[in-house]
C-alpha cells in the first residue's frame, strides 16, 4: 500500500467486532439486530466526499464504509450515479447527496462532454472538501475521478487501484497485494476507508444498514408474507418469468402469503408473476416503502439486485437467485441467512455479461420453482395458516392445532 502523509494506524484492518454506527449509533430493532438512529453531528473533523458511482445495490454495499467515514467527519457528501441515488438517500451517516452520471462507470454511459466535466469539478470545488474516499469494484478504475478531484482542489484522496496512480492518490491500496481480490464488497470498501484514516468505530459491526423505513400497512395489511422481486437491471441476472409465476403459485398453495414487488418499468412482469396467487405491488412503492416491505417480510426471493441488499440491511433472510456473471463471494447478500441458488460454475461465470452468453440461460433456468419453495421453507419454515391468494385473507389451517391468522 502506498501512503503519503498517513498516520501510523492507517494500514490496519477495520475492527470487525462492533455494530452499526457512524453518526447514527446502535439501536435495537424488532429483528434483534441493531438499526441506525440519528445522533448529533460532530462539530470537528474533515469535510469528506465518499464516491460510489454505480447502482443502488453497490451503494448499499458501501454503507458500512460510509458510516466509518461519517464517524470521523464533520460533514459527509456522497457522490453517486442516478442508478444509486435512491439507496444513497437511505444510508446512515450521509449529510448530502451529489448525483453525477459517470461516463466510465454507468451501465448506459453518456458521452464525455467538457461542460459536464467542468460542471462537476466546479460543484466539487464548492464543497471545500478536505478529503475524498473513492470506492470502486475490481473491474472499475478510480483514477479518472481522482483526476477530477485534484482539479477541484481536493488535497487528500484515497482509493484502491491496480494501476500506478502517480500524484492522483495520496492513499493507494493495491488489490491482490494489500488485500485479497475476492473480498466481499463491503469489506473491500471498509479497507479503503480505514486506510484513508476512517476506521469502523466501536459499536459498529460492519453489517449493512439503512434508515428506518416508513410504515407500509396501507400496502400490505397483514403478515407474515414473502416478498418476491423478479426484476433485475441486467437480463443475465433474471430468473425466467414463468418460473417466478410458478414459484409464487406453489408458495401460495403451501400457505405462504406472497407479495410481488417491482419498479414502474416492471409492471407487466409483476402482474404476470402475481397472477391470482399473490399481491401485485409492481410500480406502487417508493424505495423507502420497498425497504419497509422488505423489513416486514419473513423472507425475500430475489436475484442479484438492490432489494437483496436491502434485505441484508434489515436482517431479512434471502433466497438468492444468483447468476454467476459476477462472483457470489463478492456480491451475495452480506451476513444474512441466505440460500444461494444458481449454477456458480456455469460457463458464464465471471463474464460480467449483461445478456447471457450461453443459450438457454442454464445457470438460472435450471433452477426449478420447487427449489425456491424448499429454500423459503428452509429459511422460515411452513406457515401455520392457509392464505386465500385472491383476497389476501388468512384462514386457519385445519391440519395445525390452534392455527390462526
Amino acid at each position: 500500500m502506498a501512503v503519503t502523509g498517513a498516520s501510523p494506524d492507517h494500514g490496519r484492518p477495520p475492527d470487525r467486532g462492533g455494530h452499526r454506527g457512524g453518526r447514527h449509533g446502535p439501536e435495537r430493532s424488532a429483528r434483534g439486530a441493531r438499526g441506525p438512529r440519528t445522533a448529533p453531528p460532530r462539530e470537528r473533523g474533515p469535510r469528506v466526499l465518499v464516491v460510489r458511482l454505480d447502482s443502488d445495490g453497490d451503494v448499499l454495499l458501501a454503507g458500512p464504509a460510509v458510516r466509518a467515514v461519517a464517524a470521523g467527519a464533520s460533514h459527509l457528501t456522497l457522490l453517486c450515479g442516478p442508478a444509486g441515488e435512491r439507496a444513497a438517500r437511505q444510508l446512515p451517516g450521509v449529510d448530502d447527496v451529489l448525483r453525477w452520471r459517470c461516463p466510465w462507470i454507468d451501465a448506459d454511459p453518456p458521452p464525455v462532454r467538457g461542460p459536464d466535466v467542468d460542471g462537476l469539478v466546479s460543484r466539487l470545488a464548492g464543497l471545500h472538501l478536505d478529503s475524498a474516499v473513492v470506492l470502486t469494484s475490481f473491474h472499475q478504475s478510480a483514477l479518472p475521478l481522482a483526476l477530477l478531484l485534484r482539479l477541484a482542489g481536493v488535497p487528500r484522496i484515497a482509493a484502491a487501484s491496480t494501476d500506478y496512480a502517480g500524484t492522483l492518490l495520496d492513499v493507494r491500496l493495491r488489490p491482490g497485494e494489500d488485500f485479497p481480490e475476492d473480498l466481499p464488497e463491503p469489506e473491500r470498501a471498509l479497507l479503503v476507508a480505514d486506510a484513508a484514516g476512517f476506521p469502523l468505530p466501536g459499536g459498529d459491526d460492519g453489517r449493512l444498514a439503512v434508515l428506518p423505513p416508513p410504515p407500509v400497512r396501507t400496502l400490505v395489511d397483514s403478515d407474515p408474507y414473502v416478498v418476491m422481486h423478479p426484476g433485475a437491471s441486467a437480463p443475465a441476472r433474471r430468473w425466467p418469468s414463468w418460473h417466478w409465476r410458478e414459484a409464487a403459485r406453489r408458495l401460495a398453495l403451501r400457505g405462504h402469503r406472497v407479495v410481488v414487488t417491482g419498479g414502474p418499468g416492471e409492471i407487466r412482469l409483476t402482474r404476470e408473476v402475481a397472477g391470482d396467487h399473490a399481491t401485485d405491488l409492481g410500480g406502487r412503492t417508493s424505495f423507502p416503502q420497498l425497504s419497509g416491505l422488505v423489513l416486514g417480510a419473513s423472507a425475500v426471493v430475489v436475484g442479484n439486485t438492490g432489494p437483496a441488499h436491502l434485505a441484508a440491511a434489515h436482517g431479512t433472510p434471502v433466497v438468492s437467485l444468483f447468476a454467476p456473471v459476477v462472483p457470489a463471494r463478492r456480491w451475495a447478500p452480506y451476513r444474512v441467512p441466505t440460500v444461494l441458488l444458481g449454477d456458480q460454475r456455469a460457463p458464464c461465470a465471471g463474464s460480467r455479461a449483461r445478456h447471457c452468453p450461453v443459450p438457454g440461460h442454464p445457470c438460472l433456468s435450471d433452477v426449478a420453482p420447487e427449489d425456491v419453495v424448499r429454500a423459503v421453507q428452509r429459511l422460515v419454515g411452513r406457515p401455520t395458516h392457509q392464505v386465500s391468494p385472491r383476497a389476501g385473507v388468512a384462514r386457519p389451517d385445519p391440519r395445525v392445532p390452534g392455527g390462526h391468522d
